[in-house]
């Protein structure tokens, strides 16, 4: 339950069946974004109309029938950042990179022939047939509709091929969601304005740093987590204007420090100089000490009425995750600039958004994703600089367009009120096996949900929503190489969506990928931890990954950083690596616990913010303690609590 709303209605998901509440200022928030329309004369006899003063209609938008986890899953298991293929590209014939793989029923665009004039999106127009459910006729379109080979900004980006979801990069390598960015490579998740940055995620303003996970102006950093303002600094968590420290916790403005311990300047560069020599991982022994040492209930900096956690500069956010400069949103996750909106994954400076996957600029942003500066535009995908668009893909510059096919303003606002209504009671579509994929059953309301997964042109485990809501198939039918089965939550198996029947699946993609061209694989185990010892030759090599034992290449650019900064080569796979990092984070989940300091309720008192309401007792500590909304599960073992306490502890 959030602050200030009450329950209106407890319902149980569609897909899951978890309970999830529906509160008043939900339903506020739901009314305010429904698309109002000229009355066309309606009788209201159709439920979720609603008569204006002004004469006109707005065409509520209803309450979810998923619950918020699976409603972000929907919209995840459309999204695509890390898994790049070669394909040939259909317009020019010329091999391209692709997140589309070629066996894919999709027209695929390189990225400068499909941001040209060569070709019209408009060509492939379709009527809207009121015989048929609306996402049976969209997944249609996006059969015909050509798709971008890779999601970026044109020519907004520099000699940054290998790179999904970005914008404004410079000589950029396998860099995912992030943007003003140069020289970074396998970087992602809101990487912003850096320079040098490898192996990382959620870094903003810095440079010459690895395996960083949520920092901010950092420079010469590694395996640093939840840090701001630091330099030359290895292995540390909660640092905060630090300089040459070295496996420390919970710091501030501190120099010369190893685990926690102060040193002078010489026995700091002695001390680091034998740690280096005797061993090539410490992470373990980091982890140790680590554990000892408080951790924040919520990783907020200059929040305001907020519940979640890595929110910056935000007000007015519930249940949001990863966002920047944020106000009035619910379950939005990984952002900047959102204002009034809720549940988006992914987006940049949206107003009014609801239920969309990375909208950029505008407002009025409903049940669409890749809509970057557009305004008014439902239930639609790549989409660019546009307005009022219903159920289009890959528009750029236009306006008043339904189904590709463009309209009057006058006839816009006749015919998208009809379709509104024909989405409140469809028909049963046809199954078109290898069309549509999508089955829409007798009377299911099609309006007022986003796309059905089945109508994702990609496999699950090609997607984000596999890193957050994993599915492994308990019987594989791998068949052809490439071939797409379809998967329940269960990770049960079906080769047709007849076979599924009526139980939500996705999509599941048997994907191989073959073995590099190279000299020779050789095994992690054999790489000599000393990068001194590595020779030029390891480019033509591929390296047998430690954890997953697939083939990976070091490039050349690679290289030269782990040379500069005396890094050993890494043992696995990039996949793996991330996946290393996303570990590293806790889950976009909130738990109720108690503060576990032994002293909460005393320094609450003493500075004058003890509400007897607010304390319980700790049955761990027996002490009375602050209840706290946590992404830390109240079993873990880590020693979580409130910023009143940290901050005293701390600083």
């Amino acid at each position: 339950m959030f602050k200030n709303e009450k329950i209106i209605e407890t319902k149980t998901c569609r897909h899951c069946g978890a309970s999830f509440d529906i509160t008043d200022k939900d339903l506020e928030f739901y009314e305010k974004i429904s698309p109002v329309f000229p009355n066309p004369g309606v009788s209201f006899s159709t439920p979720g109309l609603k008569l204006l003063e002004n004469g006109k209609i707005k065409y509520l938008i209803p309450p979810p029938t998923l619950c918020p986890d699976c409603r972000q899953q929907r919209r995840l298991s459309f999204r695509n950042e890390r898994k790049l293929y070669k394909r040939k590209c259909d317009f020019s014939g010329k091999d391209i990179i692709s997140i589309y793989f070629h066996d894919k029923p999709y027209k695929v665009y390189d990225q400068e022939i499909w941001w040209s004039d060569k070709w019209d999106a408009l060509d492939y127009g379709k009527d809207f047939d009121f015989d048929r459910g609306f996402f049976n006729q969209f997944g249609l379109l996006y059969l015909d509709v050509p798709r971008v080979s890779i999601v970026g900004d044109g020519s907004g980006s520099v000699n940054s091929t290998y790179c999904q979801g970005s914008a404004l990069l410079k000589d950029c390598y396998f860099v995912s969601t992030s943007w003003k960015s140069e020289k970074c490579l396998y970087a992602g998740n809101q990487c912003i304005a850096n320079k040098y940055v490898v192996d990382s995620s959620y870094i903003q303003n810095s440079e010459q740093c690895y395996e960083c996970i949520y920092g901010d102006s950092l420079y010469n950093c590694f395996y640093l987590i939840q840090s701001t303002g630091c330099s030359f600094c290895s292995y540390g968590i909660g640092l905060k204007g630090c300089s040459f420290c070295f496996g420390c916790v919970n710091l501030l403005n501190k120099k010369y420090c190893i685990f926690n311990k102060q040193y002078s300047e010489s026995e700091y560069k002695d001390n680091i100089s034998k740690i280096i020599s005797e061993k090539y991982d410490i992470y373990k022994d980091f982890k140790d000490f680590s554990i000892k040492y408080p951790k924040l209930f919520a990783n907020n900096i200059k929040c305001e009425g907020c519940i979640g956690d890595g929110l910056i500069n935000s007000k007015n956010m519930n249940f949001c995750f990863d966002v920047v400069n944020g106000e009035d949103c619910k379950y939005v996750f990984e952002g900047v600039d959102i204002k009034d909106s809720y549940d988006l994954t992914y987006g940049g400076a949206p107003i009014l958004a609801y239920d969309s996957m990375d909208p950029d600029g505008g407002y009025g942003i409903l049940f669409s994703g890749v809509a970057w500066r557009c305004n008014n535009v439902i239930y639609s995908q790549d989409c660019f600089n546009s307005s009022n668009l219903f159920g289009c893909i890959g528009l750029r510059n236009k306006s008043y367009c339904i189904l590709n096919k463009q309209y009057t303003k006058e006839e816009y606002e006749i015919l998208v009120p009809k379709i509104i209504e024909h989405m409140m009671t469809p028909p049963k579509s046809p199954s078109i096996e290898g069309e549509s994929g999508a089955i829409v059953k007798q009377g299911e309301q099609e309006w007022g949900e986003f796309f059905p997964s089945s109508l994702s042109p990609f496999g699950y485990n090609e997607t984000v929503a596999q890193e957050y809501y994993p599915i492994n198939p308990e019987v594989s039918k791998t068949g052809l190489e490439g071939e797409i089965n379809y998967i329940d939550r269960e990770g049960n198996t079906y080769n047709t969506l007849e076979e599924a029947g009526k139980r939500p699946v996705f999509k599941y993609s048997t994907y191989e990928a073959p073995f590099p061209k190279v000299e020779k694989i050789i095994p992690a185990s054999k790489l000599p931890s000393n990068i001194s010892e590595i020779p030029d030759d390891i480019l033509n090599w591929a390296i047998e990954c430690e954890v997953t034992k697939k083939p990976f290449k070091i490039i050349k650019e690679e290289l030269a950083f782990y040379r500069k900064h005396n890094l050993p080569i890494p043992r696995r796979h990039p996949d793996q690596r991330h996946l290393d990092r996303m570990s590293l984070r806790n889950p976009r989940k909130l738990f109720e616990r108690i503060c576990d300091c032994l002293t909460c309720e005393e320094n609450h008192k003493n500075i004058g913010k003890y509400k007897e309401e607010e304390f319980v007792i700790n049955t761990k500590t027996g002490k009375k303690g602050k209840k706290i909304q946590t992404t830390y599960a109240p079993e873990r073992q880590e020693i979580v609590y409130c910023e009143e306490c940290y901050n005293k502890e701390v600083y």
